[in-house]
């Protein structure tokens, strides 16, 4: 007789947005983007326990809410529900990613708890409705189920996969600022966005990612108005020999793209003494092993 195992680990990884397009808003309040989208090798660690008569979060992390307003808690319920199930599930999340950060850690978090859950129950949902699933839960959802480095459309969750290579190493630098994606896009004025013109003068699919032509974010400007350390920190990361530096998503965290690692190491020792900010060395990651993260 086979047992399912009562432990499973999976990793949870971080995101950037190498460009992020507002391209509109919709009736429902949601905004249209036009992203690039791909998965860092900074990663939590998501440990799921079956068993007992409910769900529930544990976290190395006292940001992280421990009830039914958790993203994975959220996940989970709507998976089991779908399933009619009344398993218990114990979820631990071992938090690497910054909180609020514009690096997607809580929708990743999610994503990985659809993942494990539907690979325990042996694959009843099929990856479209899993993503579907996801996005009820939030719009960066779907993009980690998806597991692929995309082009994002729709309000995020309408993805094509990218497979031109991105030979960049990554420096992020988070401020330990918490941002709300919901006030920076409530904040937002579409008459003032600067990414179309940029990304429409070369024919980007055909020729690929290029630091030099396509790094925009439309709600960088917002954020920074309000904390004026991320442009500074971009100044910085230029300064030090990064090909280009940009806020990822609602930010507040800044990634700068190096072409090797030592250039990319010499820039981080450049903010080793800096209390004020968390520094992560990373790299584009495509598929995901324990090895990675």
């Amino acid at each position: 007789m086979n047992h399912k195992p009562s432990l499973m680990k999976i990793l949870s990884p971080a995101k950037i947005n190498l460009f992020l397009q507002v391209t509109g808003k919709r009736p429902d309040g949601y905004h249209e983007l036009f992203s690039l989208m791909c998965r860092v090798d900074l990663c939590d660690v998501i440990q799921l326990e079956f068993g007992g008569r409910k769900i529930q979060i544990e976290t190395n992390n006292s940001q992280i809410p421990l009830d039914e307003t958790n993203l994975a808690f959220k996940a989970a319920t709507l998976f089991l529900n779908s399933l009619n199930k009344k398993d218990g599930l114990n979820i631990a999340i071992k938090k690497n990613i910054p909180v609020a950060a514009g690096l997607g850690g809580g929708s990743s978090n999610a994503a990985s708890v659809l993942l494990g859950l539907n690979r325990h129950y042996n694959f009843p949902i099929n990856r479209e409705a899993l993503m579907s699933m996801g996005r009820s839960i939030g719009a960066d959802v779907p993009f980690f189920i998806f597991q692929k480095t995309a082009f994002a459309t729709g309000i995020g969750d309408k993805l094509e996969a990218y497979s031109k290579p991105l030979p960049y190493c990554l420096l992020l630098i988070y401020p330990e600022i918490r941002v709300s994606t919901h006030e920076v896009y409530r904040n937002f004025n579409l008459r003032l966005t600067k990414c179309k013109k940029k990304l429409k003068k070369t024919p980007l699919k055909k020729i690929g990612f290029d630091a030099s032509l396509h790094l925009c974010n439309d709600l960088e400007s917002i954020t920074a108005s309000k904390y004026p350390v991320i442009n500074s920190i971009k100044e910085r990361l230029l300064k030090h020999g990064a090909v280009g530096a940009l806020m990822s998503g609602s930010g507040p965290t800044v990634f700068g793209l190096f072409s090797d690692p030592e250039t990319a190491i010499k820039a981080k020792e450049t903010f080793d003494l800096d209390t004020q900010v968390e520094i992560y060395l990373t790299k584009i990651i495509d598929k995901i092993n324990f090895s990675d993260c």
